[in-house]
């Protein structure tokens, strides 16, 4: 399987989680999905979504409670570790993906707010699998730390 197909899989996979129906529904029911995004771009480097990103306004766009948690997950996985080896960076892109899953399965925002996860949301998936891939430490460690950049940028377009 070449880039582009794991790619476009991995988008289709990020779209189809993406429910719009309220949380209140039961959860492993997904009546709609989100299939586009109308002005974001798949970009290949990691920083080019702080081109697409914007703010609602002045104001940081509102997520809902479970995004919101799933990033803290992904925030706490720098704060706790010191990745020395290339399996320790694999392990990590493993919980990453785990915690990156779980803001997929419980998306529920819709519009511009999550139009605009999407745009950081996107590039982050091909990060972690990139770092999941890695061949040297050095490799590793510099995809961690653009991951790392990221996932604390979050907060500074999301509430």
């Amino acid at each position: 399987m070449n880039k582009i197909s794991i790619i476009l899989i991995a988008i289709s996979i990020l779209l189809a989680g993406c429910k719009k129906q309220p949380k209140e529904n039961n959860p492993l029911e997904i009546n709609e999905v989100e299939v586009s995004r109308p002005h974001a771009k798949i970009s290949q480097k990691s920083n080019d979504w702080k081109q697409e990103i914007k703010l609602d306004g002045v104001d940081k766009w509102k997520a809902n409670p479970e995004t919101n948690i799933g990033v803290a997950k992904m925030q706490s996985v720098f704060t706790s570790n010191s990745p020395k080896e290339l399996k320790d960076y694999q392990l990590i892109a493993e919980e990453l993906n785990v915690h990156k899953n779980y803001v997929i399965q419980e998306c529920t925002m819709k519009g511009a707010s999550h139009d605009n996860l999407h745009i950081w949301l996107l590039p982050l998936i091909e990060e972690i699998e990139a770092l999941k891939k890695a061949n040297t430490v050095s490799d590793a460690h510099e995809i961690y730390k653009k991951i790392e950049l990221s996932v604390n940028a979050y907060s500074i377009y999301f509430e």
